[in-house]
């Protein structure tokens, strides 16, 4: 089980750290951007409650396409409207506790163990080390298991779960433990460390299941019920509302998660990863997976929406095919252009106050084979405008690997049409990141 995530610069189109595909980004590329760009957060995975420290200074957006729900597994809409959320919590003050007792038997603990090899510092092997300590260096065991908790959520009653991917990660045995004591080994189908979703099978019929809403039709300001198993404090409920929706994996600072989040102020903490947020009508419209570091009363969830869509290839194939360019973006501004211009470490000259820029191109991959070069201005992809490196990130992610892109550039002060050809996300680059 993975229990450190490794997030990367603001949106690239990478792998699903932040990296290039087969080329880790390079420390001495990334200096030559304006200093003015960075930022940095620290994000906890609410799986194993690691800290990892990001740091990105421009767009880089990881573009892959965002399955395709399967037609006859349909998304149920949710059939309350807001009115009647609300009047159902004047009229029920204890409204949080019926879907408690509705909802809490279809959260699970998860608890994972991998093994690890341990590998000696080499400084107690150095012949001078040895001289003087002979046989008294200490011994180390070969291997050491690591183990972590999460929370997940049964999504049918023949035993399928829907967990983090950072949850299971590198695991060797899974357990699934229900609220009523029973517990069971789990097998993972398969995760998908673009998006952090994982589905775990366990061989047991007639689970209860949680009802699912739609994630499409959230609107800030509305109740927020998390649950889950934080810090090991099993069936632990928060609530809250929805914050904001839409926010880019660039601006929560996990860049490689090609995730458009959920924002909340409902009390999510290490451990809750893989949980579900539900609405007033208990229904789940998004699965827990982090927290900014230091920050009060904001955490982030998957909408269920993108869950399902990838759930399902998950437990159809194993797998998710992401799209995939190979490159690096920046959303242009006035400001970021000045930055940029006046920076002579930048290898860049721009022109255009909108649009995005081309920062970098991969070598080898489908933008490299199709012309695109760094330095070059996105305006439009197909008949849709763009002005923001998630925009492009969110088309290329709904484009199948047989479609075609065509892209309009503004190149050396000409407008220029590229037609790219979208490749597979590589699948070694996911396991670089967090």
């Amino acid at each position: 089980m993975k229990t450190d995530s490794r997030p990367i610069p603001d949106r690239p189109e990478v792998s699903a750290n932040g990296n290039m595909p087969g080329n880790q980004f390079d420390p001495q590329h990334k200096s030559q951007f304006p200093k003015k760009l960075a930022t940095s957060l620290a994000l906890v995975f609410l799986g194993a409650g690691i800290a990892t420290g990001l740091g990105y200074e421009f767009h880089q957006v990881t573009q892959g396409p965002t399955p395709v729900q399967a037609a006859d597994n349909p998304v149920p809409s949710v059939a309350p409207s807001n009115s009647t959320a609300l009047a159902a919590a004047a009229t029920n003050p204890n409204f949080i506790e019926s879907i408690v007792n509705q909802v809490g038997p279809a959260v699970v603990r998860i608890d994972s163990s991998r093994t690890v090899a341990t590998q000696m510092p080499d400084a107690f092997n150095d012949p001078f080390f040895r001289q003087f300590f002979g046989n008294q260096v200490p011994q180390q065991p070969a291997e050491r298991t690591e183990r972590g908790v999460g929370s997940g959520f049964i999504i049918n009653g023949d035993g399928r779960i829907i967990t983090n991917a950072h949850v299971v990660d590198g695991a060797d045995t899974v357990k699934v433990t229900l609220k009523d004591g029973r517990s069971f080994d789990g097998k993972v189908l398969g995760e998908d460390t673009v998006t952090d979703v994982a589905v775990i099978q366990v061989a047991a019929k007639g689970l209860p299941t949680v009802p699912v809403g739609n994630s499409d039709q959230l609107h800030p300001g509305e109740w927020a019920i998390a649950i889950g198993n934080p810090l090991g404090l099993d069936n632990t409920v928060t609530a809250g509302i929805v914050s904001a929706t839409g926010r880019s994996s660039g601006q929560v600072g996990v860049p490689d998660k090609r995730v458009d989040f959920i924002q909340t102020d409902a009390a999510i903490n290490p451990g809750n990863s893989g949980g579900p947020l539900l609405n007033a009508q208990g229904q789940v419209i998004g699965m827990n997976t982090a927290i900014i570091q230091g920050a009060q009363s904001i955490g982030f969830a998957i909408p269920i929406n993108q869950v399902q869509q990838i759930a399902d290839q998950l437990a159809s194939k194993g797998k998710v095919d992401h799209a995939y360019l190979g490159i690096q973006m920046v959303t242009l501004t006035p400001d970021v252009k000045k930055s940029l211009n006046s920076d002579p470490n930048s290898g860049l000259s721009v022109s255009e106050d909108h649009g995005v820029l081309v920062a970098r191109v991969m070598p080898d991959s489908p933008a490299d084979k199709a012309g695109l070069r760094a330095g070059d201005v996105i305006q439009q992809i197909g008949d849709q405008p763009v002005t923001e490196a998630a925009q492009v990130q969110s088309i290329v992610e709904g484009t199948s690997l047989s479609s075609r892109l065509r892209i309009q550039l503004q190149r050396n002060g000409q407008t220029e049409t590229i037609t790219v050809q979208p490749g597979a996300f590589p699948v070694e680059s996911q396991d670089q990141q967090g």
